[in-house]
């Protein structure tokens, strides 16, 4: 077993270069496992497909093809996929599947090396199960002990944790683990590499002997692999590899706001510079996008925009407007951060700062495709200014104030 991983972790040769340089995705996976493009075939309840839809989700990611349909099953998966490949809303996804939502014990628990990392998929699962009436709550350091009691008591199907607070509500018999059929570690090489192996350990002794288990990692260390065989059965793997995102040649921007309206007015101070090229402007809600739309049409600005509620030939026709060029500045959300890829966008402004670190490098990754350069400008509230800060320690990369000539750059 570990010697498959560890040639899957260095692809061979020439045909893993060309298919690297394709830009596609490499994979290795255990035999039998078929990718189900639609989430309409993965058998999901009616209702969470709705939320998954509402989410803004349409098709699976790649991991999400290969991953879903095991967990689903009750397989011990091991499924490696870099940050940005829809790990977290896998996670959410299966564990509402899988919950009984009539039963108000802890079903499925999930454990992660950051409290930011647990509380993000906590706001997942409690917005793709909105339909089903999905009860989760984050466990994590720094927060109040007494609310996560409280919590509990009442009764949660899923908690989502850091270990040390989570074994902590474990011992103090507040988190009662009879129920727990599903443990997913996520990010678990940054989880062992950080030292929470013996808390890990401890939480698993307290879990019921038929567990399933999940483990979902960037890299597959030889450690991991170890650990695995000794609690998990035959898992299912599913590695998928792909070229490193990469924030080179991408300068990024900020433009601090003190208030929301302010945006507005910067965005039409900049409007003459988004027409030099083709631009891209995200938004966090359909509803800000039909907004700023009208609004800057009010203006007599032109732009199109683009979100998961119009129609797919209303969409296809906006898409293929924008890459011929016939418009050049496109108002878009989270929906279109992953699968565009317009030749001639070098600018993409976040109106809104993204919900979660990932999506940040999907929309500005928009820009400056296969090494041509290109600019981010992110407008930033007092308030955003940690998660920009946040955004810029996870890529290690450096986003400075917009400078006056910004046009020069682009």
């Amino acid at each position: 077993m570990a010697a498959a991983a560890t040639a899957s972790v260095v692809p061979a040769g020439r045909a893993a270069r060309r298919a690297m340089e394709d830009d596609k995705l490499v994979f290795e996976t255990s035999p039998g496992v078929d990718p189900i493009m639609s989430f309409d075939k993965m058998g999901i309840k009616d209702d969470l497909l709705r939320g998954i839809y509402a989410y803004g989700f349409e098709k699976p990611s790649a991991i999400q093809q290969r991953a879903v349909m095991p967990i689903i099953q009750g397989r011990d998966v091991i499924a490696q996929a870099q940050s940005g490949t829809g790990k977290t809303s896998m996670i959410a996804l299966t564990v509402c599947q899988m919950v009984d939502t009539a039963n108000r014990e802890v079903q499925a628990l999930i454990l992660s090396p950051t409290r930011e990392l647990a509380s993000q998929t906590e706001k997942v699962i409690l917005a793709i199960g909105d339909y089903i009436n999905i009860q989760a709550h984050s466990c994590i350091g720094g927060k109040s002990v007494g609310e996560d009691i409280r919590k509990l008591e009442h009764g949660v199907h899923v908690v989502s944790g850091t270990p040390g607070r989570v074994c902590d509500m474990i011992k103090r018999r507040t988190l009662r683990t009879r129920a727990i059929k599903l443990l997913v570690l996520d990010e678990s090489d940054e989880m062992l590499s950080r030292g929470f192996k013996d808390q890990i350990y401890d939480v698993y002794r307290y879990l019921p002997p038929e567990l399933q288990v999940v483990l979902i990692s960037a890299t597959l260390p030889h450690e991991i692999l170890e650990m695995t065989t000794k609690f998990m059965t035959d898992p299912v793997k599913i590695l998928v590899k792909r070229d490193e995102l990469t924030l080179e040649g991408i300068k990024q921007f900020f433009v601090a706001v003190e208030r929301e309206e302010w945006k507005f007015d910067t965005l039409c101070d900049l409007y003459d510079t988004l027409t030099i090229t083709q631009a891209v402007i995200f938004c966090n809600t359909k509803r800000k996008v039909d907004w700023l739309t009208e609004k800057m049409r009010s203006y007599n600005f032109t732009v199109s925009s683009m979100h998961g509620d119009m129609p797919q030939k209303e969409r296809d026709a906006i898409m293929q407007e924008f890459r011929s060029g016939a418009t050049r500045v496109l108002i878009t959300t989270d929906v279109w951060a992953r699968g565009l890829d317009v030749q001639q966008v070098s600018l993409v402004i976040n109106y809104d700062l993204p919900n979660n670190r990932e999506l940040y490098i999907h929309r500005i990754g928009r820009s400056g495709r296969f090494g041509r350069k290109g600019v981010a400008i992110n407008f930033v509230k007092t308030d955003d200014i940690k998660i920009l800060r946040d955004i810029e320690q996870y890529y290690s990369t450096q986003i400075d104030e917009m400078p006056m000539n910004v046009a020069d750059l682009i």
